[in-house]
């Protein structure tokens, strides 16, 4: 046998070993005596089923990354969020987990440590972390990781990403329509591994149910040659064999042929192979522990101890518990590498000048996104709109890439932008709704990772419902971003073409950030430029050629390009109806209406009044839903406040006539301008 594969196997061990040990127990860790009730958690939980595989996969990978040339790093990525058990367990081994955290040190006291906190790990939680290897990609947003680790390999030379996904989880969209999109990423170095056990979480799963030979005419059919290997009782001739087919598909996928390594094996395999009477390996009994009771149940503690045993650690742990002989060579050998860039991206202010005048979206986006890509560091995703959202000459570049896969395009994004490259997803937004599961598993992603200046998560999102047909209206991602909330959440509303360059300008150079820009691509409108510094250093701004000097009577807010329009239109048939002087604020961050005890760029109760003076009542126009407006405001204004936005409406109709039925119109806001005066006397 292969000396590697000797060390896989110590590796592949301890690894199970630790993970048994987290699920299961609170003392004795390295079985130093007698396993008894005492030394077993009262309530044992947590997932087996895919850590014998996912062990498995690490450890080959993290010893064939010591093995390649310098300057190529394999860079394993986990899908499954449930392997968080085994990633943990792998950091304990190697001693990554150590020197984040030195109470768990590689040792006994380490991992007795480890024991005891699982899963309530303080900062890390019982699923995969970004804080420990393999960790880039957050497995709880299932399906993602294979488009994720096409994003952060695009156009990364001597990086390969090995992402190691599931049977179930290639029954996702997004990871069913990740493998056809390879075609268009021929310089993404990717080598999947797919860990086929036969089962999802309670059923049988689809890929699992096929043949070598079918799996190999559909992984075939979408372009990728797979090479299948067995393991069946985890031998070293299994990982003899498994190393051999890991290096061929390396060279492979170093040569540009896309290759998929399938890993067969028995779903829990290692674990209590019956219990009760009843058979549990090689079904979805084993996703979970099936020793739930050992403390109480005599059979469980027995079995649980004959399971412990049969990793033979003492062969792995010296009395210590530090690691020993093979295993100790293992560890020494394997090498985790990431996609962290080797430095942080800049954060720059926009640089577009505030004079700058842009006479039309196109113009305005194109001349901006060019400028950004001329750095060589971009990538703009659309999924087959660039053409409809006004944007052809961009559909050519090298750096765009369209694909009618929102959700694959979210990640290939994210994959992009974690490895400290910038860009921005550009769609319609009745389609958005699509992108929220990721993005909210994007934004948790970014928060355990800390703040490492990254740059940030960038969508443009255009044709909403107001210059829309019916079926494409729906403003929901907008709300669904601001109710989190989330510190690096913006929600941008620029009000015409200058802004939303300057909007787009900065963006593309903030860091550690989500920011979500709305803005029409039918607008043609012009604003004077004088305020444009302001709204983006503090997020909105008092457009005085649209406002009275002095305190004002009324308060007008607009969101947005129509929203600003109407006011213009509006602002003096109000003054003149009510006599009374009117204040219009142009906002651009709609983030700032919330409590800065939340939000970061929320304003004060005394900028509340500087922006909005003292006791004027307050109409927001807002392109999205009045909800979200809402939520941010709480029972922070003190005054009457109205908000006209997105309601859906009863059915299809001419757009004149749907921003009348809404009330964003000239009548509309004059409407509510009466409601609200009259509610002020109330007041008073």
């Amino acid at each position: 046998m292969s000396d590697t594969a000797t060390l896989a196997d110590a590796l592949w061990r301890a690894t199970c070993y630790a993970s048994v040990c987290q699920l299961h127990l609170r003392d004795n860790v390295l079985l130093s005596r007698p396993l008894t009730a005492q030394h077993v958690k009262e309530r044992p939980s947590g997932h087996w089923g895919t850590v014998p595989g996912t062990a498995w996969a690490l450890s080959h990978v993290a010893l064939a990354a010591g093995h390649l040339d310098p300057g190529v790093d394999l860079v394993p990525l986990l899908g499954a969020g449930h392997a968080g058990v085994v990633q943990l367990a792998a950091a304990w081994v190697t001693g990554e987990l150590g020197s984040l955290r030195p109470q768990f040190s590689p040792d006994a006291d380490g991992l007795r440590r480890l024991a005891q906190a699982f899963p309530d790990m303080d900062g890390m939680g019982s699923e995969v972390t970004p804080a420990l290897p393999a960790g880039t990609f957050l497995g709880g947003r299932l399906g993602g990781c294979l488009p994720f680790a096409q994003g952060a390999a695009l156009s990364s030379p001597g990086k390969i990403a090995v992402p190691v996904i599931g049977d179930g989880e290639c029954e996702t969209p997004t990871t069913a329509a990740s493998w056809l999109a390879q075609r268009l990423l021929p310089g993404s170095s990717v080598l999947p591994l797919v860990h086929v056990n036969g089962f999802r979480m309670g059923g049988r799963s689809l890929l699992g149910a096929m043949d070598d030979i079918a799996l190999r005419s559909y992984f075939g059919g979408l372009g990728w040659e797979a090479r299948v290997v067995h393991v069946t009782t985890g031998s070293l001739p299994d990982h003899a064999a498994f190393q051999t087919a890991l290096w061929d598909a390396l060279e492979s996928t170093l040569d540009d042929r896309p290759t998929a390594l399938v890993m067969r094996c028995v779903k829990g395999w290692g674990g209590p192979a019956s219990l009760g009477g009843r058979d549990l390996v090689g079904t979805s009994d084993l996703h979970k522990t099936p020793l739930v009771s050992p403390r109480v149940k005599p059979e469980q503690l027995m079995r649980l101890a004959h399971w412990l045993a049969s990793y033979q650690p003492a062969d792995l742990f010296d009395d210590g518990g530090r690691a020993k002989g093979e295993l100790a060579d293992a560890i020494a050998e394997a090498r985790w590498c990431s996609f962290a860039p080797a430095e942080a991206p800049r954060s720059g202010r926009p640089t577009m000048a505030p004079s700058a005048r842009a006479a039309t979206f196109t113009d305005a986006v194109t001349g901006v996104v060019r400028r950004h890509a001329a750095r060589e560091d971009f990538l703009l995703v659309s999924p087959d709109e660039l053409a409809s959202n006004r944007l052809p000459a961009l559909a050519d570049e090298q750096w765009a890439y369209e694909l009618l896969a929102e959700e694959v395009l979210l990640e290939w994004l994210a994959g992009w932008t974690a490895s400290g490259r910038r860009g921005v997803l550009v769609s319609y937004e009745a389609f958005a709704p699509l992108l929220t599961s990721g993005l909210v598993g994007h934004i948790k992603q970014r928060r355990l990772d800390g703040a490492r200046g990254l740059p940030s998560l960038n969508l443009l999102l255009t044709s909403y419902g107001w210059h829309n047909v019916h079926s494409h209206a729906d403003p929901s991602l907008a709300t669904a971003l601001l109710a989190l909330p989330a510190p690096g959440v913006r929600v941008l509303t620029p009000a015409d073409p200058t802004r939303t360059a300057a909007a787009l300008d900065e963006a593309f150079d903030s860091i550690d950030g989500v920011n979500l820009v709305v803005a029409g691509k039918h607008s043609r409108a012009a604003h004077p430029v004088g305020t444009i510094a302001e709204e983006h250093r503090r997020g909105l701004a008092v457009w005085p050629h649209l406002s009275d000097e002095g305190e004002p009577d009324l308060t007008i807010v607009t969101a947005g390009d129509i929203p600003a329009a109407v006011a213009a239109e509006a602002v003096d048939q109000v003054r003149s109806r009510y006599r009374c002087r009117v204040r219009v604020v142009n906002l651009l961050d709609l983030t700032v209406l919330g409590d800065p005890a939340v939000w970061p760029r929320g304003l004060s109760d005394q900028e509340i009044d500087h922006y909005l003076g003292a006791h004027a009542p307050v109409l927001v126009l807002t392109l999205g839903h009045p909800a979200a407006v809402w939520g941010l405001l709480g029972a922070r204004m003190r005054r009457p406040v109205d908000v006209i936005g997105w309601q859906e409406p009863a059915g299809p109709m001419p757009q004149r006539q749907l921003a009348r039925s809404l009330g964003m119109d000239g009548a509309g806001v004059t409407q509510a301008v009466g409601l609200l005066m009259a509610a002020r006397e109330v007041v008073r």
